[in-house]
């Protein structure tokens, strides 16, 4: 019988954050998603951590059922979030956990509140070595992911995704999965690029530098950054790095045991 998921809002800098959450006790994981999803993406690892952890999962500010915001913001700015989503529920400190997106923001948590994050899970972590490939890289990314006359994203089937964009779709998706990311880009509307355009912004290198907590780096065998790993754990010398066979995008929803599995070894 699979775990209940809680649901609820914090007052945050960015209005009211959306989280869910599961799990009635032990150590706290606050868990970051993927750009244009939400925590409802996150449900199996929220269920899957909750045997061991309590874990929370929130909606960036414009994602999921967060208030939107009109302003361009920073991977600071979702990490703070994340912090006050933590003050609203009285949770002094926690583990991070994020994939793609979610590995930025918790890089930035754990290197920018050591007080809070004790350590740190970073899931198939994006990197763009200057601009011109985050500019090139987002292009190749929007001109597969269709909109309508005024710029509302528009539905994609499962076979659009697999002919049109294989590689950032997970090895096997189903067609529920292709719903939830279709209700989670009509959830984000068009703010669906705030996201990306953050993570363009961040440097990942000097945030994996400022990394002093224990670090755990899961990749999938197919994920398309993971050629940067090297570099990547260069700068965090201490980081650990665990492949996942015959994973790719979204690990965290279609391999979720096997993410949780390598989290609690890691975390314990």
């Amino acid at each position: 019988m699979p775990l209940p998921i809680e649901r609820g809002l914090a007052k945050t800098f960015a209005g009211h954050i959306h989280y869910r959450a599961c799990g009635s006790s032990g150590p706290v994981v606050m868990v970051s998603h993927i750009n244009q999803q939400s925590s409802a993406l996150m449900v199996e690892l929220l269920q899957a951590l909750g045997a061991h952890y309590r874990a929370v999962a929130i909606d960036y500010p414009s994602h999921g059922n967060s208030d939107h915001i009109d302003w361009q913001p920073r991977i600071e700015d979702y990490a703070r979030a994340v912090i006050e989503t933590m003050d609203s529920l009285g949770i002094e400190r926690a583990f991070a956990l994020g994939e793609a997106v979610g590995a930025a923001v918790s890089i930035a948590l754990g290197g920018g509140w050591r007080d809070r994050i004790d350590k740190v899970v970073l899931v198939n972590t994006p990197y763009f070595s200057d601009d011109a490939t985050a500019t090139k890289d987002i292009a190749d990314i929007a001109a597969v992911r269709p909109q309508d006359s005024t710029g509302f994203p528009a539905p994609r089937s499962i076979d659009f995704l697999l002919t049109k964009d294989p590689e950032h779709a997970p090895m096997r998706p189903t067609q529920d999965w292709m719903d939830r990311i279709n209700v989670a880009q009509f959830e984000i509307g068009r703010d669906r690029w705030q996201a990306m355009q953050a993570l363009a912004k961040f440097d990942t290198l000097g945030g994996l530098q400022a990394l002093a907590c224990p670090t755990l780096m899961l990749y999938g065998e197919h994920f398309i950054y993971g050629r940067h790993r090297a570099l990547l754990q260069a700068r965090c010398p201490h980081a650990r790095i665990e492949t996942i066979a015959d994973g790719r995008f979204c690990m965290t929803w279609e391999r979720a045991d096997d993410v949780a599995r390598q989290a609690h070894s890691f975390l314990t």
